[in-house]
């Protein structure tokens, strides 16, 4: 039978879908005699998802659908689903006010019921695809894959239509298989109603593919909504250079999906999908990698990389990325500023040397602020965004100040008005250490299901735990009601008032020996 395989990105934000892009793209490479289509529901209106979908499969008629479902956790600290998830928690859980409280309420049941109602959407819509495209291909195969897959991929296959096969991380290689008919067994995938997830599935190591510039003259012949994402000239359009992470950070999942082997993409490659992207009017690119710089080994790969960015002419685009700045060298920072890097994220989490230790962070904080020193003499003068996970791991009024601390030292270096403090509580993850940490200390038991959204479950998955718990919670909610629009740096400024500022010094020290921890008294 011939292959026909369609692509279905299920409805989110409107993120270019770099990764079915690359799928079809992987695909094509090897098979080119398969028909391929991509069908982005992110750029349909809602009213019209399912009849978009019954065209789209009656014009094709797939052999193969291949769905894609980015996001499902809500615990986010900014706005969505009708409402700030993380403004109506702390209102609900912390406030004393009961109009408040009760706001607090109303928002998390609008929020909750948003987030099953979009859980029960996709789930439809896969299963209104599946049956629609049965109706042409008795024989279709479906396969379920993407970042919210591969973390839930657990839970989901228990409401998925029997045979889906669920993918779990990189899709390339079982894909290959798909077409060619082979067994799947040895995939990190299973087949809903057939097989059971393999123990610590999510742990295996990703198939080793050396990825080679997206042939976009190809992707426009299969992908109709394209041009939306060319259309607005602030949109900033995904390139990948490199996956993996070799870190052990506590709480994140990328570690895991991608595995810890960093797979560079080789340069001329990555810049060869750029001049495509470039030649068809795009300027601004987002670097997708979970680090673009994982560690020092790898500087000299971005730099090879900057530097054919500048010889091949595209002077006048910018650039951002997910950045571990304690990775950088003046060299590098020069080159960043050349190619038009005007935003880029530092997600220290914290700043005390003693806690990102404890987190595992491999973070040299005394680092990143030198390395800051020379992107600001390079001529950086754009924002950053420095990410803060509050009360995570042994957090104390200390450890609070120290963070203080080195924020002020960075909005010294930098620009107070360019350095933006991005105030997280942990949404917690499945398959992560942290995950670990909660079993251990009797926080979540084995068994629990992490896509539950009631409040005495959110009440641990948003990472906010006792004695602090509190403590922060009113200091948020005091934030919102002073400064609502500027509420990372409201909060930074309502905890220094509170508890005062340490000297730099003492953010920058992780003694081996520690001294007792503080009392933790209210304030």
């Amino acid at each position: 039978m011939e292959s026909r395989i369609l692509y279905v990105r299920l409805p989110c934000n409107p993120i270019f879908p770099i990764g079915v892009v690359y799928l079809a793209d992987h695909v094509h490479k090897q098979f080119p005699a398969v028909q391929q289509r991509i069908f982005d529901l992110g750029t349909v209106p809602p009213l019209d998802y399912a009849s978009a979908l019954d065209v789209c499969i009656d014009e094709f008629q797939p052999t193969l659908i291949v769905f894609s479902w980015r996001d499902i956790q809500i615990y986010a600290p900014v706005g969505g689903r009708g409402g700030n998830p993380l403004q109506y928690t702390f209102e609900f859980f912390y406030s004393l006010n009961p109009f408040v409280k009760l706001r607090g309420a109303f928002g998390l049941t609008r929020i909750a019921t948003g987030y099953y109602g979009e859980l029960w959407r996709n789930l439809g819509l896969i299963k209104r695809g599946t049956k629609r495209a049965k109706k042409y291909q008795p024989d279709a195969q479906v396969v379920v894959g993407g970042g919210a897959v591969s973390v839930f991929y657990e839970q989901l296959g228990k409401s998925l239509p029997k045979g889906s096969i669920v993918s779990v991380g990189e899709g390339e290689a079982l894909l290959e298989r798909i077409v060619r008919g082979e067994s799947l067994a040895q995939e990190r995938c299973y087949i809903v109603g057939e097989s059971t997830p393999r123990d610590r599935l999510i742990h295996e190591i990703p198939a080793a593919i050396e990825k080679t510039a997206c042939n976009y003259g190809y992707i426009q012949t299969i992908w109709t909504e394209f041009d939306y994402y060319l259309e607005a000239e602030d949109f900033y359009v995904g390139v990948q250079t490199k996956r993996g992470c070799p870190h052990n950070c506590c709480y994140c999942i990328y570690t895991v999906i991608e595995g810890k082997q960093v797979r560079i993409n080789p340069s001329d490659e990555v810049v060869a999908e750029m001049r495509q992207l470039y030649d068809r009017g795009i300027r601004n690119f987002w670097f997708t990698d979970a680090q673009l710089i994982p560690a020092r080994k790898y500087i000299d790969d971005v730099v090879e990389l900057l530097q054919k960015v500048l010889d091949a002419g595209m002077k006048d685009i910018h650039w951002a990325a997910y950045i571990r700045a304690d990775n950088l060298t003046p060299h590098l920072c020069d080159l960043m500023v050349q190619t038009g890097m005007n935003y880029f994220e530092i997600g220290i989490t914290s700043g005390s040397q003693e806690l990102v230790r404890k987190m595992r962070m491999g973070y040299n904080l005394r680092t990143v602020l030198q390395n800051c020193r020379d992107l600001k003499a390079a001529g950086f003068n754009d924002l950053v965004s420095v990410n803060y996970s509050f009360n995570v791991i042994d957090e104390t009024f200390d450890t609070i100040r120290q963070t203080i601390a080195y924020h002020r030292e960075l909005e010294s270096i930098l620009g107070a008005d360019k350095v933006e403090p991005a105030i997280f509580f942990i949404g917690l993850q499945p398959h992560t250490h942290l995950e670990e940490y909660a079993f251990k200390n009797d926080i979540l038991r084995p068994g629990y299901d992490p896509m539950n959204v009631k409040p005495w479950t959110v009440h641990k998955l948003l990472w906010n735990p006792q004695p602090l718990g509190s403590f922060f919670g009113h200091v948020c909610l005091q934030a919102w009601k002073r400064n609502p629009n500027d509420f990372g740096r409201e909060v930074m400024d309502i905890l220094e008032e509170r508890l005062g500022r340490a000297d730099l010094e003492s953010a920058l020290s992780a003694p081996i020996d520690q001294k007792p921890k503080e009392q933790l008294l209210s304030v």
